[in-house]
């Protein structure tokens, strides 16, 4: 029977290894996608039609007047997970909350300033730290 589960475990371990390249090619996808939504066309492409309504149809109560240019805000959902784990782990660093969360350290380049511009966290050395309540 030992030697079955150490078969098993074997055959796993290898399968892993190989659909590991396919999962990173996913990961690096989907952030491609997530970068590249709410990105005016040109207009000369009908793929990023999709992008550009959604874009227009967001803005349209507003007037297109008070609003900051670059590409949206997204759901949250990374800068919520980054958040818990700043607070779980005060002075965490960005390589390690890349490693934790299994994503790139460039995408929370952008997550954690945005996170300080709203008061949630704040920066020492090169640790950040909750915001603690004043």
């Amino acid at each position: 029977m030992a030697d079955f589960l150490e078969e098993k475990k074997r055959e796993i371990a290898k399968r892993m290894e190989q659909l590991r390249p396919s999962v990173d090619e996913y990961q690096r996808l989907e952030g491609a996608l997530t970068a590249l939504e709410g990105v005016k066309s040109s207009g000369t492409t009908r793929t990023a039609a999709p992008a550009r309504t959604t874009r227009r149809s967001s803005g349209s109560s507003s007037g297109g007047t008070g609003r900051k240019r670059g590409r949206p805000r997204g759901t949250g959902t990374r800068a919520n997970q980054t958040l818990e784990l700043v607070r779980a782990t005060p002075g965490i660093t960005i390589p390690q909350l890349a490693e934790k969360m299994g994503i790139k350290q460039n995408y929370l380049y952008r997550v954690l300033p945005g996170l300080e511009s709203d008061g949630l966290v704040r920066k020492e050395g090169r640790g950040w730290h909750p915001k603690t309540a004043a």
